[in-house]
């Protein structure tokens, strides 16, 4: 819980706001005030959900103040949280371990979604598969992101590594609302590209498809995004983090039985956020590339936070033994 006389304020003088804009901002004195953070990216569907039916402020007690903050990448979300500027919220599993490993006070409480990390590569760049990657550029978020760990992943299992550790390919990195305009300039080649963005790189500039989203690594064993808090609030306010989880898991639930709602509220959503308003028919394509689900596996995450290891985005072996606590979970 925050006294939120000082969000806002630290939040844009880290530079952590992004350029896409925050969907809430601190606006009063209470010492009641939740701050939770999303990417507008579909894997984070059930946060957006979440606060268009105001089950975060349904959950927990009366008189709580809700506020949102989004971000453009991992990196930015994680610091907002180990400075104590949000209380959790929605971020990749990959920026989630890396620091953890690093000392940062997190931990996984939920699944937010699975799949959606598509492999696309630029029409006119000659590649037809992944033995023509070698010697292109390609695009991720963020280095060492969950989209990169697993596409690197994928690439090593097939004998073929990125610059950064001695191979062919060429990283960039850059938001994946920004990954069409790179492409019509022919800066990149290959973007590992998180739905929606994927299926818009499909529809507006005729991408194909080089890697599934059922086909690269961990793509349907871990989640693509994860609900987070940190050790200090579920000790010091269980009730609150079990308020969370179960907004969290009732958001969840809409999704599922109400598909058609949820993907107006996500192109709604993203529209406010970014400034694109995506096609319906680019949703429907990206959410058959997803599946939303609350669940979380340890081991799963044990094994994503080896190949990181292995991939040199981790300096040491990781131990995520007790990054997962799923005790909230119904």
């Amino acid at each position: 819980m925050k006294r939120s006389g000082l969000i806002l304020t630290s939040l844009a003088a880290a530079g952590i706001l992004s350029a896409c804009g925050a969907s809430g901002a601190a606006t009063g004195d209470s010492e009641d005030t939740i701050v939770l953070g999303y990417f507008p990216n579909l894997d984070h569907a059930t946060a957006m959900v979440a606060k268009d039916q105001q089950f975060y402020e349904n959950n927990l007690p009366e008189g709580t103040n809700v506020e949102y903050v989004t971000f453009a990448d991992g990196s930015d979300f994680m610091t907002a949280l180990k400075t104590g500027d949000i209380d959790g919220g929605l971020v990749g599993p990959g920026p989630a371990m890396n620091n953890y490993t690093n000392g940062a006070d997190v931990r996984m409480i939920a699944g937010g979604a699975s799949g959606g990390t598509v492999v696309m590569a630029r029409d006119g760049s000659g590649i037809e598969s992944i033995e023509d990657i070698p010697g292109s550029t390609f695009i991720t978020p963020r280095v060492g992101c969950t989209h990169d760990v697993q596409f690197e992943t994928y690439m090593k299992e097939n004998d073929i590594t990125s610059n950064r550790i001695g191979g062919e390919m060429i990283h960039q990195t850059g938001k994946p609302a920004q990954y069409e305009a790179m492409f019509e300039t022919g800066k990149i080649d290959v973007a590992v590209a998180p739905e929606p963005w994927a299926s818009v790189l499909a529809q507006n500039t005729g991408a194909k498809v080089i890697i599934e989203p059922d086909e690269i690594s961990f793509g349907t064993s871990l989640p693509a995004s994860v609900l987070v808090t940190s050790s200090e609030l579920i000790e010091s306010d269980p009730e609150t983090v079990q308020a969370i989880v179960d907004a969290h898991e009732e958001a969840t639930a809409y999704i599922e039985e109400n598909p058609e709602e949820s993907k107006e509220i996500v192109i709604s959503t993203i529209d406010d956020i970014t400034g694109q308003e995506l096609e319906k028919s680019v949703i429907d394509g990206a959410w058959d590339n997803m599946f939303f689900s609350t669940d979380i596996d340890g081991e799963e995450i044990q094994a994503f936070g080896d190949s990181s290891f292995d991939l040199k985005f981790l300096k040491e072996k990781p131990d995520f033994s007790e990054l997962t606590d799923t005790q909230f979970l119904n």
